[in-house]
C-alpha cells in the first residue's frame, strides 16, 4: 500500500513538473533556446511571396510579432486576383470557390478553416478560431456562420473574370456535367470514374496546380509564426480538402526548432504529415534544406513512379534564422526577405 501511494505521489509530482516545464518553455525568451534575435526574417512560397513578404515586413520591421506578420502577409495574396488563393481564384469542379487556411503561433496555438465560402480573408477567420474558440478547425457552413458572427462580410457568390474563363475552358475539355447522386452510378467520365474527371496536375498555361501561399517568419524577439491559405486545387471535387488547413501537414511551428509550410499536391503532403516531419528532421540536426529534401524523398518512397506526375515542395526556417526549401519538380520558387536581402529563389528539386 505504501509503495502504491509513493508511486502515485511521485507520478503526480512528475506530471506537475512536466506541466510547469511546458508553461515555462512557452514563456521563456526565444534566446534561451539559442535563437538569433534582432534579425527578423520571412519566407514564403512562389513568386506571389514577394508581395506577401512586403506585407509581412511592415509588421516585422516595427518589431512586431511573427503571428501578426504572417497574417498580414498572406492577406495581401488573398486580396489579389490569382489562380490559387482567395475568392478570385479557380473554383471547384462545380464552379464554387471554397477557401482553406490555417495559422500557428510561437506558443503552439493554432486555428484553421476549411471549405469556407464567400469570405475574403480566411486566414483572419482561422486566427479568430484560434483565439476565440476552444477548437482548432471549423469547416463549411459552420465556419462561414462563425465568420459572419465575427463581423466578416459575405462577399458575392461569383467568379472573377480570370477564373470564369479558366473554368469554362476546363468544362469544355473535361466535358464535366454534374449529376445528382452521381456517386451511385459508374460513369465513364475521366479517371475519377463515377465521380467524374479529376483536377488537373497542371493548369492550362502549364503551371503546376499548386494551390497555396504558405509563409513562416521569425520576429525580432526570435519567435516564430506561420500561415497558409488557399482556394484549394483548381477544379477539385466538391468538398475536397488538401493539406493547407491541416496543422502538421500544410503548416507546423515549433518555437524551439523551426517553422515549415508546404505547397503542391496536398494529398501527398498529408500522407507523410509533411510540415511536422520537416520540423522533426530539423530537430534531429538537419539544415532546413536537408530536412525539406528528406521529406521529399519520403514522398518518393511512398509514391514510387507516380511521384514524377505531381509537384510538392516545402520551405523551412529554423531558430538560427536559416532558410531552405526543396521540391519534387523544377519550377518551384520561394521568396525571402530580411534586413540583408529581398529575393526570389529557385528551389532545388529531385527531378531535373
Amino acid at each position: 500500500m505504501f509503495s502504491r501511494r509513493k508511486f502515485f505521489h511521485s507520478s503526480l509530482l512528475s506530471s506537475a513538473g512536466l506541466f510547469l516545464s511546458r508553461q515555462l518553455n512557452a514563456r521563456t525568451p526565444a534566446s534561451a533556446f539559442g535563437a538569433v534575435t534582432g534579425n527578423p526574417i520571412v519566407i514564403s512560397t512562389w513568386d506571389a511571396g514577394m508581395a506577401a513578404n512586403a506585407g509581412a515586413w511592415e509588421v516585422l520591421s516595427r518589431n512586431g510579432r511573427a503571428l501578426d506578420a504572417v497574417e498580414a502577409g498572406v492577406r495581401v495574396t488573398e486580396s489579389s486576383i490569382n489562380c490559387c488563393v482567395g475568392l478570385g481564384a479557380n473554383p471547384d469542379r462545380d464552379g464554387i470557390v471554397t477557401l482553406d487556411a490555417c495559422i500557428m503561433d510561437e506558443l503552439g496555438n493554432c486555428g484553421s478553416v476549411g471549405a469556407l465560402e464567400r469570405i475574403k480573408h480566411p486566414i483572419s477567420v482561422a486566427r479568430r478560431v484560434m483565439e476565440k474558440t476552444p477548437h482548432v478547425m471549423l469547416v463549411g457552413s459552420g465556419a462561414q456562420q462563425f465568420a459572419v458572427e465575427e463581423g466578416f462580410p459575405l462577399e458575392p457568390q461569383e467568379l472573377s473574370d480570370d477564373a470564369k474563363k479558366e473554368y469554362e475552358k476546363w468544362l469544355k475539355k473535361s466535358e464535366y456535367k454534374p449529376i445528382i447522386n452521381v456517386e451511385n452510378t459508374r460513369s465513364s467520365q475521366g479517371p475519377g470514374g463515377g465521380h467524374g474527371p479529376s483536377a488537373p496536375a497542371r493548369l492550362p498555361n502549364g503551371d503546376w496546380n499548386h494551390d497555396t501561399i504558405g509563409m513562416v517568419a521569425m520576429d525580432a524577439a526570435g519567435n516564430l509564426g506561420g500561415s497558409c491559405t488557399t482556394s484549394g486545387m483548381g477544379f477539385k471535387m466538391r468538398g475536397r480538402l488538401g493539406d493547407s488547413p491541416i496543422i502538421g501537414a500544410g503548416l507546423f511551428v515549433d518555437n524551439e526548432v523551426g517553422a515549415v509550410t508546404a505547397t503542391g499536391q496536398g494529398e501527398d503532403v498529408i500522407r507523410i504529415c509533411g510540415s511536422h516531419t520537416v520540423v522533426e528532421l530539423m530537430r534531429q540536426g538537419l539544415s532546413p534544406e536537408a530536412a525539406c529534401k528528406a521529406a521529399i524523398e519520403r514522398i518518393i518512397r511512398v509514391k514510387g513512379e507516380k511521384a514524377k506526375l505531381i509537384q510538392v515542395a516545402f520551405i523551412a526556417l529554423n531558430k538560427k534564422g536559416e532558410t531552405g526549401a526543396f521540391a519534387l519538380q523544377t519550377g518551384f520558387s520561394y521568396a525571402v526577405k530580411s534586413n540583408k536581402e529581398e529575393k526570389l529563389y529557385t528551389g532545388k528539386s529531385w527531378y531535373k
